[in-house]
């Protein structure tokens, strides 16, 4: 994206958001949103303006993708008090640890993405009709989609749990600041996102488009969605759209740990784009969080370290060693014996960023073709297709040059998961995998002498645990005061 896109798009989005209200929407007496797009050219800007809120710390930048490695079993900490720790240890309470700029800035992205639909619609009513405009008007249907099912997911049960729960309140359209919004069942968010992706895909690009939203980026968020409803033909259909088209290769196994140090490499289905100018957040950059300790940066306080649980399943040869390295609690020595650190997020141990000026300004790969194949051996193998479902996983457990191939006689849902673990450590992804698939989640909680429990949860949990969900924060409870507490907060 341009420098003059996003100063653009912010001025726009003065006059739709305030910092105040349920969904820190806009003032009425504020401008008419409608003058702010005339033309494809307008849209496209308020586009870059979209993605660029969703790179936010707040968001996909950092808090978002944590909760999903924090909570999930994966990684351990040393210390409690940094960042990520009270989602660790699971210590939400409405008042205090509620990660309430999550719900701001997702809803802040919901207004935005309201207001391109919106504008979008009415200059094809008045006959202002482009395959540009069609294809910006997919991509805000799409995020809607996309950022709606964030939500969901962090504030409802699972749906194939208790999809009549609470979930959170569906926004369609642009709404005022005295909205007094409340909460869908999680089965309507759940329909609302289903419809938006499926109105959404016809009018995307078949492109491959960097830092954008084609088609099969809507179609690989439909095969996740299918997924958590446990409509295991229709994910399996999405993602057969996606590995099909020959659009995206999955990286060689001697490909795979240098592909981090790379942008919209051939895996990257949607990747958010943060820019050294534009939105690198530095000291707040997620690949913080999982450095050790003062390691190219002060912020750097060694949060986070891989768990014996994930040790355990991977094997001394396997490729993706190569984006671990040693904690400050052992030493450069040790390096060989526990590499703990995961440098994803950083590019390599060594630092080496996507390829820009800084080592903070790494772009966030919401979804990778990897991913992709896992679910959809998932979805195979769960549909008694396990011919197809081993093919699938054995494309990606060959990055351990000594795996056994899998076979349609042994291959399971339980190899699966654990490929999936393999493969997606740090990408804020396993908490959520594991509330979908009804798992125990372990915690290695006596890891550095903290012992096996803590005030909030023993070292292990199910989501029937009501801190799975996070709480609606105090602040929007004040602000809608109708609106409904999730159970046990």
């Amino acid at each position: 994206m341009k420098k003059i896109a996003i100063i653009l798009s912010f001025f726009c989005l003065l006059t739709f958001v305030s910092c105040e209200g349920f969904l820190d929407v806009s003032p009425s007496n504020q401008a008419d949103s409608s003058t702010c797009i005339t033309s494809e050219s307008d849209a496209q800007v308020m586009l870059n303006g979209l993605m660029r809120k969703m790179t936010s710390s707040s968001y996909y930048g950092q808090t978002f993708l944590m909760v999903g490695d924090a909570k999930g079993g994966d990684f351990t900490i040393y210390t409690a008090g940094y960042t990520g720790s009270t989602m660790y240890y699971y210590a939400h309470t409405q008042q205090s640890n509620t990660y309430s700029g999550l719900w701001s800035q997702m809803y802040n992205c919901l207004l935005q993405a309201n207001n391109i639909i919106k504008n979008i619609e009415e200059l094809k009513a008045a006959g202002t009709s482009t395959s540009g405009l069609d294809n910006i008007l997919g991509q805000a249907y799409t995020a809607r989609a996309l950022i709606h099912f964030d939500l969901v997911r962090l504030y409802g049960q699972p749906y194939n749990m208790n999809k009549s729960a609470l979930g959170v309140a569906v926004v369609t359209e642009p709404v005022d600041a005295g909205a007094q919004l409340q909460r869908n069942t999680v089965e309507e968010v759940y329909t609302q996102i289903v419809a938006d992706l499926t109105k959404g895909a016809p009018l995307l690009s078949t492109k491959k488009t960097l830092g954008y939203i084609n088609y099969y980026a809507n179609q690989a968020i439909l095969g996740k969605v299918y997924m958590y409803m446990d409509n295991f033909s229709g994910a399996a259909s999405a993602f057969a759209n996606v590995i099909d088209s020959g659009t995206y290769k999955l990286y060689e196994p001697e490909e795979w740990v240098a592909s981090w140090t790379k942008q919209n490499g051939s895996e990257s289905i949607f990747e958010l784009g943060i820019f050294p100018s534009e939105g690198d957040l530095g000291g707040s950059a997620y690949g913080i969080l999982f450095r050790r300790k003062n390691h190219g940066n002060s912020s750097a306080y060694g949060c986070f370290s891989a768990s014996e649980y994930w040790h355990a399943i991977m094997d001394d040869a396997d490729v993706r060693w190569g984006v671990m390295d040693y904690d400050h609690m052992y030493g450069e020595e040790e390096r060989s014996n526990w590499p703990v650190c995961c440098y994803k997020y950083s590019g390599s141990p060594s630092l080496a960023g996507d390829g820009k000026s800084t080592s903070t300004a790494v772009n966030i790969k919401v979804i990778r073709l990897s991913e992709v194949y896992l679910l959809a051996a998932e979805a195979n193998c769960r549909a008694g297709n396990n011919g197809k479902a081993a093919d699938l996983l054995n494309a990606i457990a060959r990055r351990n040059p000594n795996y056994t191939p899998w076979t349609a006689g042994t291959v399971s849902v339980d190899a699966i998961y654990n490929e999936y673990r393999r493969e997606l450590l740090g990408e804020g992804l396993l908490f959520f995998e594991a509330m979908r698939q009804n798992r125990t989640i372990y915690f290695e909680d006596d890891a550095w002498g903290f012992g096996t429990s803590t005030t909030y949860r023993e070292s292990h949990i199910d989501r029937t645990f009501f801190r799975c969900i996070l709480p609606i924060g105090q602040n929007e409870i004040n602000a809608n005061p109708t609106i409904q507490q999730n159970p046990g907060y």
